[in-house]
């Protein structure tokens, strides 16, 4: 068989895998990206029609892709604090409400294992939403519970800068991880059944947050530091505390956060946005001009498939094969693997991992079982501390003075 035959065979066979175990990926942006573009006017990305010219997202390559389930991120950036991170977490909220609402036939927003499990088998995208920072809840466990009754099934603890009670994986240390009243959150949001998601913290915070989770804790988008040596990444003790703690590490494709090569080079793309005013995540028309322009000038290296599928390699080696994850920041991010390149593309990555001798039972678990099967321990966890405490009304001036 050539070597294109035997590719496309790989890619039928990724297909056919994908029809029974659908991708449940654990981030992606388009709820931000709505924001940025159009202000929330579902009219002008009408995402049951191609939306290739604006977003990496719409229903049709959801489908192609064989994504049965996403985790959609209800981001806020950390330049807004206070009243305004939550005023603008419940409109990321209320986005992904309108999206459900909107595609009855296409998306069913869940909030359980047993709904995930019912979306999928009536054909439908099951939706999830996860709320990435703690800034989101203005260090307040009444609004952590709010989150959580609107149906937000994870918080990242930080993101990209460090918040009163937590330190960040890209900025610099402030309190040597988890406060105590860190501590109080992530007891509390075991409590709630929302998963404790630690992309974007410190390596100390996870080691916090491993040791005082009596849930299992959830990377929702990061990838291997041994692989590539980038802050956002997982350290291998901590991956090889996750079958210990039963958690899912779910590998990002982002590229500075995949390939060495592009660390660099987007450290300088990132300067190039803030010379032109903008935010190095800006994702409006005009960011993705800028970041645009700047790529054509000053050509990237460029990632691919088989550079995530390195990560996952290492991944499964030290976390076990039910211990990770697919998580791939679509519309999160400025820039895409080859191969990858929108949410149409995981059979091209099945496709390679297949290509390197992983078993269909190890790509089940990897593209829908382990993220399902986490949030079930979630949950039943939650059910047992529930009989025993209640709501904690801790503040952060009583713990942390």
């Amino acid at each position: 068989m050539s070597v294109t035959a035997e590719a496309a065979a790989l890619l039928v066979r990724a297909r056919e895998l994908l029809a029974d175990n659908p991708v449940l990926d654990g981030h992606n942006d388009l709820p931000w990206a709505l924001r940025e573009q159009v202000s929330y006017d579902l009219d002008l990305r009408d995402i049951a029609r191609d939306q290739s010219a604006h977003l990496h997202t719409d229903i049709p390559r959801l489908r192609a892709g064989g994504v049965g389930g996403q985790f959609w991120s209800v981001y806020v950036r950390t330049d807004l604090t206070g009243d305004s991170a939550v005023s603008a977490c419940l409109e990321q909220i209320d986005v992904v409400r309108q999206l459900a609402a909107r595609y009855p036939d296409d998306l069913r927003l869940v909030r359980t294992a047993d709904e995930l499990q019912d979306a999928r088998a009536e054909g439908r995208i099951a939706s999830l939403m996860g709320a990435e920072g703690g800034h989101s809840v203005n260090n307040s466990l009444a609004t952590l519970r709010a989150l959580y009754e609107l149906g937000v099934r994870y918080m990242t603890l930080t993101h990209n800068d460090n918040i009163d009670w937590a330190d960040s994986a890209t900025d610099e240390p402030r309190h040597g991880g988890l406060t105590r009243f860190g501590e109080e959150v992530v007891r509390e949001m075991n409590r709630l059944g929302m998963l404790v998601d630690l992309s974007h913290v410190a390596p100390s915070t996870m080691r916090d947050a491993l040791r005082v989770s009596e849930a299992p804790v959830l990377f929702s988008h990061s990838s291997a530091r041994a692989v590539c040596d980038h802050p956002r990444n997982i350290p291998d003790d901590v991956l090889e505390s996750l079958s210990g703690n039963g958690g899912v590490a779910m590998a990002t494709f982002v590229p500075k956060f995949v390939l060495p090569a592009a660390v660099v080079w987007t450290e300088a793309a990132d300067e190039n946005m803030r010379a032109h005013g903008l935010h190095p995540l800006d994702g409006s028309e005009e960011g993705m001009r800028v970041q645009q322009a700047y790529e054509r000038d000053h050509p990237r290296p460029v990632a691919d498939a088989s550079t995530v599928a390195d990560h996952l390699d290492h991944m499964r080696e030290v976390a076990g094969i039910d211990h990770i994850g697919i998580g791939g920041d679509f519309d999160g991010t400025a820039f895409v693997p080859a191969q990858l390149e929108d949410v149409a593309g995981y059979p091209n990555l099945i496709a390679e991992l297949l290509g390197r001798h992983w078993s269909e039972a190890d790509l089940a678990k990897l593209t829908w079982h382990n993220a399902v099967r986490v949030l079930r321990d979630a949950e039943a966890v939650s059910g047992e501390l529930r009989g025993r405490r209640g709501p904690s009304i801790a503040t952060i001036g009583q713990l942390d003075g």
